[in-house]
C-alpha cells in the first residue's frame, strides 16, 4: 500500500507519509556517510511541532533478487505509535520516491 512520497527539491529527499491514523506532512531523508557496510543509506527524519529535525527511522539499500532493482527497507518507529512501521521506500531521484508499507507476515 502506498502511503508516502519524496522527491529531490534543492538537492534534498523531502516528502510525506499519510495512512488513516499517521500524518506525517513534512519528511526528510537524510544520506548516512559511514564506512560500516551495514550502516543505513538513510536517516527518516521529520520535522516536529517546536520545528525541529528529529530522527523517527532509517533505511538500509536492498537489491531485488528477481530484478535486480535497488530499493530501500527500513522502518519508522516513534514513542507516539503502538510498534514500529516498516516501510519501503521504490523509485530513484529523477521520477520521484514512494513509500509503500506491508503488514508484515506470521513465521512459519
Amino acid at each position: 500500500m502506498n502511503i508516502g512520497s519524496f522527491k529531490l527539491v534543492n538537492g534534498q529527499l523531502l516528502g510525506s507519509v499519510a495512512t488513516l491514523t499517521v500524518d506525517l506532512p513534512r519528511l526528510g531523508l537524510r544520506p548516512v556517510e559511514s564506512a560500516n557496510e551495514k550502516a543505513p543509506a538513510f536517516e527518516i527524519m521529520a520535522l516536529n511541532v517546536a520545528r525541529k529535525w528529529v530522527q523517527i527511522g532509517a533505511l538500509w539499500e536492498m537489491t531485488s533478487n528477481s530484478t535486480g532493482e535497488v530499493f530501500y527497507n527500513g522502518r519508522m518507529e516513534d514513542p507516539s505509535l503502538n510498534e514500529p512501521l516498516p516501510v519501503m521506500l521504490f523509485g530513484d531521484d529523477e521520477d520521484g520516491y514512494r513509500m509503500v508499507w506491508n503488514r508484515p507476515q506470521a513465521r512459519r
